[in-house]
């Protein structure tokens, strides 16, 4: 099995190579060929992927299916934010891609670890749902006090006001838009709200 071991340590003055010889001794007894090791020193797993090179470059070869497992020491070596977490290990699952933390004991070449990303995968959903559920009480919310949802309009009242005059001398709609590099619904809608055109 091709494996890559990921190695971070938060700060400068904190070494992986501690990491690094548990791992190497657990690929050895395992049989895993290790093919590549990635280290993160001094870097806090706070940080995201775009500050993480050596996590960057583990996701990139793991989606060009370069490699088939990633052992890791601790769960918190990945990532310290469980969105960020949730995120990554459903994108490895989905990669086809297995997981083995040392300290938690979880292994998703076993039976019992593939768990784990049926655990992760729920996460995720839940998280959608939160979020889908914020956005509809927000909408309620904003409706209610008489906001205007969507995004603002960029036709001013001068463009409006050139729309209805063109049309009374007797330019289609298309032409209008054309002429006022406008579209073409836009002054659709503007001569319906001014009732020269039926709704």
């Amino acid at each position: 099995m091709r494996t890559a071991l990921y190695l971070r340590v938060s700060t400068a003055n904190q070494t992986a190579d501690n990491q690094l010889h548990e791992l190497e001794r657990v690929a050895a007894l395992r049989g895993w060929n290790v093919v590549n090791v990635y280290r993160d020193d001094g870097i806090s797993g706070a940080k995201g992927r775009d500050q993480r090179p050596a996590l960057d470059g583990l996701l990139r070869a793991a989606a060009k299916r370069e490699i088939d497992l990633i052992a890791v020491w601790s769960i918190d070596r990945l990532g310290r934010s469980l969105q960020h977490l949730v995120t990554t290990v459903n994108d490895l699952h989905a990669q086809g891609v297995q997981l083995y933390f040392h300290q938690q004991a979880i292994d998703t070449t076993s039976p019992s670890g593939k768990l784990m990303f049926g655990v992760f995968s729920s996460f995720a959903e839940f998280e959608r749902d939160l979020i889908r559920e914020r956005i509809r009480i927000g909408v309620e919310r904003a409706r209610k006090e008489g906001k205007k949802l969507g995004r603002p309009s960029s036709v001013t009242d001068s463009t409006r006001a050139a729309i209805v005059e063109l049309y009374k001398k007797g330019m289609s709609p298309k032409k209008i838009s054309q002429t006022l590099r406008c579209g073409v619904g836009t002054a659709f809608h503007t001569l319906k709200s001014k009732g020269l055109l039926a709704a």
